[in-house]
């Protein structure tokens, strides 16, 4: 059972029907090192402990008519209630929801934290996601069988934006869309392999012609594969 108490690090609280889920992933690799360390703290709470029948019953078919079952709204008021002490915002992992982007990581990094309810079947009724002042997010226009494979993304992108989880500042200042533009090619040992060199540029010393050639990968590559993007990127230019 989840335990209140005061949050002096970053924390992700997560409602879930399958805690055993997590950490999963973010147990591992930059994420992982970051939990070990006490940059930040994740705490998972099973939805089903508190069903109050002895089914353990969550959900209901929905009013109305239609397929699947929706997560009862008293079940879940119940699971958020007991994780009221965990800062930050209330956000549910919804296909219908805004649009979680680099930006949206860097909003929550500076939060003292976050919960995330990971829905499940055909949703959540609507009004806990009202009274609870819900902010519904969406990784993209696809479905998922619930919302922990969406949760475990979003903390992903966030939880490696936090002071001390990667150990270069630089590093984080050169990713795809810190400037609205996708990052440039990367290249490493041998300099040569099946034929193709490195960029003689990379391998010249000169600092300035690196970081030109960088910033035009990084446009070309845009251009080219994400002209969504490109698109916000030149109205941006425009008005500065």
């Amino acid at each position: 059972m989840f335990s209140k108490k005061s949050y002096r690090v970053w924390t992700a609280g997560v409602v879930t029907l399958f805690p055993r889920s997590f950490p999963g992933a973010l147990g591992l690799s930059i994420c992982g090192r970051a939990l070990d360390r006490g940059i930040w703290a994740l705490k998972t709470l099973d939805i089903r402990d508190f069903a109050v029948d002895r089914h353990k019953t969550v959900d209901s078919s929905p009013y109305g008519g239609g397929p699947g079952m929706v997560l009862r709204p008293d079940v879940l008021d119940r699971a958020l209630e007991a994780v009221s002490d965990v800062p930050g915002r209330r956000i549910c992992l919804s296909p219908r929801g805004r649009r979680f982007d680099q930006a949206f990581a860097k909003e929550l990094a500076h939060e003292p934290g976050v919960v995330l309810v990971c829905g499940r079947y055909e949703g959540i009724d609507q009004r806990i996601i009202e009274v609870r002042e819900m902010e519904e997010v969406s990784l993209g226009d696809f479905v998922l069988t619930g919302g922990e494979i969406a949760a475990q993304a979003l903390l992903d992108a966030t939880v490696r934006l936090l002071p001390g989880a990667i150990g270069s500042e630089q590093g984080l200042n050169e990713e795809s869309f810190e400037d609205g533009l996708l990052e440039y090619p990367q290249y490493t040992y041998p300099k040569i392999w099946e034929g193709r060199p490195v960029p003689e540029v990379l391998l010249s010393g000169n600092h300035k012609k690196i970081a030109e050639w960088k910033k035009q990968q990084s446009e070309l590559v845009t251009r080219n594969f994400r002209p969504d993007l490109w698109e916000a990127y030149e109205g941006v230019k425009a008005q500065t």
